[in-house]
């Protein structure tokens, strides 16, 4: 799917260097469709590299995308440049009277904290309770996922008794889901946080469906009332150097973190990552943005 972003953004030039089909405004403008509409919800950091991380994964089903970032405006930013927000971001004020066919919340550095002391909560929860009617289909990653399922659901996180951080096998079940279609019976996902939610829970609530699971991990894939709203546990849009970057990060904090399993080969943080999941996160979005999404949502916004 080629995506429609800003000719200016950044990380334009590194998506065209990687072959990965982007669209100006001028060609998108001379396609007889509908593009989708996607907006974006960026809680991570470091926004640029989500952004690419992001747009690499979405370029790859045969429609156009038009996507929108939003930022909070109840919490500035720390390590991204003002100008860049200004130039590439909205926030929800200025779009909340839109329609959209999908939404993605990223995940976000808090989940140690509780959830209603996250300076943005409560305008995080507006966008979710705003997407309900405004937005076809939202996929949660990470924090995301877990925020999402706390306030749509009631689904509490726990805190982990050490840091998962690495690449873990997963397991798909109901094959015949869309979500999953065309996924390997395993496949690896990155993982990285400091806190999980419980199966028991999940399989309480009659709203919600568990379609892949790590035996280390836990649930990865949680779909809620048809594809509604879809939670992804771990971060399959990773790139491969992210755990790399994070865990040097950690060492250079003091707080002496394991090695990221399942990541260098070797165990050696001097060799080089190899990229092990890109096909299955790939597919993932794809099936996202065609059956959740395309399949479902109206022509008219």
């Amino acid at each position: 799917m080629p995506i429609r972003i800003d000719n200016d953004l950044p990380v334009k030039k590194i998506l065209e260097e990687e072959n990965i089909f982007v669209m100006d405004a001028e060609r998108a403008m001379s396609q007889d469709i509908r593009p989708l509409e996607v907006v974006i919800l960026n809680l991570m950091p470091l926004k640029e590299d989500t952004e690419l991380q992001l747009l690499r994964s979405l370029a790859n089903t045969p429609l156009q995308v038009n996507i929108t970032f939003i930022r909070t405006g109840t919490y500035e930013p720390k390590n991204v440049a003002r100008k860049h927000l200004e130039r590439f971001y909205t926030t929800f004020d200025e779009i909340k009277y839109r329609r959209f066919d999908g939404m993605i919340i990223t995940g976000a550095p808090v989940e140690k904290m509780d959830f209603e002391e996250v300076d943005y909560w409560k305008e995080l929860t507006d966008i979710m309770d705003w997407s309900e009617k405004y937005v076809t289909s939202t996929l949660h990653i990470c924090w995301g996922a877990q925020a999402g399922l706390y306030h749509r659901y009631g689904v509490k996180k726990y805190n982990l008794s050490e840091k998962i951080s690495g690449i873990y096998k997963h397991y798909t079940f109901h094959k015949k889901t869309p979500l999953v279609r065309g996924f390997d019976d395993s496949f690896l996902v990155p993982q990285s946080r400091y806190t999980g939610v419980s199966k028991e829970d999940i399989t309480a609530n009659d709203k919600l469906e568990i379609v892949s699971e790590s035996d280390v991990t836990g649930p990865y894939l949680i779909i809620a009332e048809g594809g509604k709203n879809i939670f992804v546990t771990g971060h399959p849009e990773y790139d491969t150097m992210t755990l790399d970057q994070e865990y040097k990060r950690d060492l250079g904090k003091g707080i002496n973190p394991k090695i990221p399993c399942n990541y260098y080969p070797k165990d050696d943080p001097s060799e080089k990552p190899v990229k092990s999941w890109r096909c299955h996160a790939n597919t993932l979005f794809f099936n996202w943005l065609n059956y959740y999404v395309y399949q479902v949502t109206p022509y008219v916004l």
